[in-house]
């Protein structure tokens, strides 16, 4: 796979460099920088010789979260899970899809048995805090803030919901509710952010923590990482996860039922929301591909053999 939005190199021995590379568009993630971050994380993971990953983001912003525009399945990505069913029509292809691109690929990037350092700046916003709290240690620039404003949007938080083991289940609470920002010395005080730099020392200073951690021993290092993880596992984190990955698609669900989107409307931005299509011509794609779909079901005398959901998602809306 050719990659266009994200970078990937070697800085130094033993040190790999991944980087955010869309930053005409603050960096927000679409299906294929996804996917290209996943083979980037592969490729770091497969390489015997790099023990420490850094995962930065180019231009003024780390990430601005998910590129809701982006909603269409590309077959031209090969799936890295066995879920499957990511054409069908209502909640069962927008599961499918998020535990595909979101939840599966953060468990995935959150257990690589290699240290990973996130190098924070700007903005990190709902779906790039997923990117940051998947790594072990993150540094953040003294201009950083972070927001998870998706209760705005009518759900329950972003997909890896580890909110509470970040910064505590009452500063979790707050945050969520209401969507507000908070800064680079915040997150430290709160246990989320390791390290708060000056701007132009970002770069540097993750270097110079990554090559500390590069000159101790790789088993050890691999060994101790599995240790925590498995330490925070112990704590229920895993089903929790799940859990609130369920409330996440019930609350998709309810949005597409009540609007015609899988988010509320309120909390979508105008320029969004100006790419729907009108409710009238929602309903006619909705009964146009019922009436599809039952046609494609029915049984062999013609009778209709089962009744069907009616596919919403914003892929049959664009």
């Amino acid at each position: 796979m050719s990659a266009d939005h994200v970078r990937y190199e070697i800085v130094e021995s033993g040190i790999a460099k991944i980087s955010l590379s869309r930053p005409e568009k603050a960096n927000a993630q679409d299906v294929r920088m996804t996917y290209e971050l996943n083979a980037a994380f592969e490729r770091a993971a497969a390489d015997d010789d790099i023990k420490v990953i850094i995962l930065a983001g180019d231009g003024n912003h780390f990430s601005a979260g998910h590129d809701l525009r982006d909603v269409v399945w590309h077959d031209e990505f090969d799936a890295t899970s066995t879920w499957g069913g990511f054409h069908e029509p209502g909640a069962e292809g927008w599961v499918a899809r998020e535990e595909e691109i979101y939840l599966g690929m953060c468990r995935r990037w959150r257990d690589i048995p290699k240290p990973t350092i996130a190098a924070v700046h700007g903005k990190t916003i709902g779906g790039g805090l997923m990117l940051a709290w998947v790594c072990d240690l993150i540094v953040a620039a003294d201009d950083a803030s972070f927001a998870d404003p998706v209760v705005d949007m009518g759900v329950c938080g972003v997909e890896w919901f580890v909110h509470p083991w970040e910064m505590g289940s009452r500063k979790a609470k707050e945050l969520l509710f209401t969507a507000d920002f908070w800064n680079a010395q915040e997150a430290r005080e709160m246990g989320m952010v390791n390290h708060v730099v000056p701007r132009e020392d970002l770069a540097d200073f993750t270097l110079q923590l990554a090559r500390k951690i590069a000159a101790k021993p790789m088993f050890a290092l691999r060994l101790t990482k599995e240790a925590v993880n498995q330490s925070t596992d112990a704590t229920g984190q895993p089903g929790a996860i799940k859990a609130a990955f369920a409330l996440h698609q019930l609350a998709h669900a309810h949005n597409l039922e009540r609007f015609g989107i899988c988010l509320d409307p309120l909390g979508v931005p105008a320029k969004l929301l100006e790419t729907f299509p009108p409710a009238e011509r929602r309903d006619e794609r909705r009964t146009q591909r019922r009436n599809e779909r039952n046609r494609e079901r029915s049984t062999p005398d013609g009778s209709q053999g089962h009744k069907l959901k009616v596919e919403l998602n914003e892929e049959k809306l664009a």
